[in-house]
């Protein structure tokens, strides 16, 4: 096993390793777009990283690599915008108050962590890992490409605005209320939500006070003490930070999208959000994606109410419905659970597909460069054997901006071979 696991491991460090942006075409195959259409017998053309062209009958230049990839699928490669890869077991969680929003979990981000290279076999290239739901406020989320073993900055999506993470409902009451301090209750949770922002919002007017008072001139002035958790809250109100907030049931997803309109906070995703379905044209209005599972539900009193049939009324309200993981080993499914939406909805095959590539692009905010196949947007793309929404297919190639990340046959091969050492 120990032969297995440094066989395996030299071989991905190698074929990864050597930078991204590089040039690649793959040719032959049907080619799902997500925006425009399907193209049969399609080429797509990478070069520096990013799609130059994409049609039937695409002249090559000479010198670019060629991926012959007749009979298989194309897509854009999926994003999962809510995981918990890339970090240890006990680095999810900073349970030791319910207001953390000082910790930025890029921080604790490992870029060796086999959890990566698990999520690249799934065809997933874009991930945001996530802080975990045991505090109120947590910590900031980091939106990264999977760009196995690189340093941390060369993985994080550069221009993508970050989302601090916020939870409502079971976990935190419980986490919290086991040790006798606030808070035991829904009520808790949502007095240190509100009390947390209106002591950011005078946080924020101390330091604008102090600014204004500089630049008209006045003498002996003392700036405001720095506060690292009221700076993260400040960078909400200002916009340069968005949310995810962790929320069940359909009373809470009401209540924190007031909320935020009331503090003038940008909340991008509900996140679990089972409830969603039966407040489907408020999420909708409000500009807020759905989050969540297909069919995992009942697990405690909150989630009681979860059904995958609510995916076509968010469908047909317009809400933005993004499949997730949830967690440090599934996302490498995620083409599989958004195949489960057919089994339960009448939904079009294109805009399930939408829910694991579009769609979360547009909760992350980077619509304009990921999440469909066009010119100009970044080359991240899945092969895969059969459609991806047929059970019994598997992701075959994984490549980001334009770099083989995963291929299946060859780490197959590597694999049995140092099995048998």
């Amino acid at each position: 096993m120990r032969q297995l696991s440094a066989f395996f491991l030299a071989l991905l460090v190698f074929q990864i390793s050597g930078g991204m942006a590089q040039d690649l075409a793959l040719r032959g195959g049907t080619v799902l777009t997500i925006t425009q259409g399907v193209i049969e017998n399609g080429t797509v053309l990478i070069q520096r990283g990013k799609i130059t062209a994409i049609g039937k009958d695409i002249a090559v230049p000479a010198g670019i690599p060629v991926l012959e990839v007749h009979g298989r699928f194309v897509m854009p490669g999926i994003i999962d915008s809510h995981s918990h890869i890339g970090f240890s077991g006990d680095d999810v969680n900073e349970m030791t108050d319910p207001v953390t929003p000082q910790i930025w979990m890029k921080e604790a981000l490992n870029p060796w962590d086999d959890s990566i290279l698990k999520t690249l076999s799934g065809g997933v290239t874009t991930v945001k890992t996530m802080h975990g739901s045991a505090n109120v406020i947590g910590g900031v989320n980091v939106t990264i490409k999977l760009k196995y073993g690189s340093p941390v900055e060369e993985m994080i999506v550069p221009g993508v605005r970050q989302q601090l993470k916020l939870a409502l409902g079971e976990n935190p009451k419980r986490v919290y209320g086991q040790k006798g301090i606030l808070p035991s209750t829904r009520m808790g949770n949502a007095y240190i939500l509100r009390k947390s922002f209106v002591e950011a919002r005078e946080y924020m007017e101390r330091w604008a006070r102090y600014e204004r008072n500089k630049a008209a001139g006045k003498k002996d002035l003392l700036p405001p003490k720095k506060d690292l958790l009221m700076e993260t809250l400040k960078m909400v109100l200002e916009k340069k930070l968005a949310v995810d907030c962790h929320v069940y049931r359909a009373d809470e997803v009401v209540w924190i999208i007031q909320f935020c309109k009331e503090f003038g906070i940008d909340i991008k995703q509900l996140s679990h959000c089972v409830d969603g379905y039966k407040v489907a044209d408020i999420m909708s209005r409000a500009g807020v994606s759905f989050g969540g599972w297909v069919d995992w539900w009942g697990f405690k009193e909150e989630a009681y109410d979860g059904c995958p049939y609510g995916f076509k009324i968010m469908h047909d309200a317009g809400t933005n419905i993004v499949i997730n993981s949830d967690s440090d080993d599934e996302g490498r499914y995620l083409y599989v659970n958004a195949a489960k939406v057919l089994k339960y909805n009448d939904i079009p095959e294109p805009d399930v597909l939408k829910m694991i590539t579009i769609n979360p692009a547009k909760s992350l905010e980077m619509e304009g460069r990921a999440g469909s196949l066009e010119v100009g947007k970044d080359g991240d793309i899945a092969v895969f054997e059969k459609h991806p929404l047929d059970s019994t297919t598997k992701c075959l190639i994984t490549i980001i901006e334009g770099k083989v990340c995963f291929d299946y046959a060859k780490d197959s091969a590597a694999a049995k071979e140092a099995s048998h050492d």
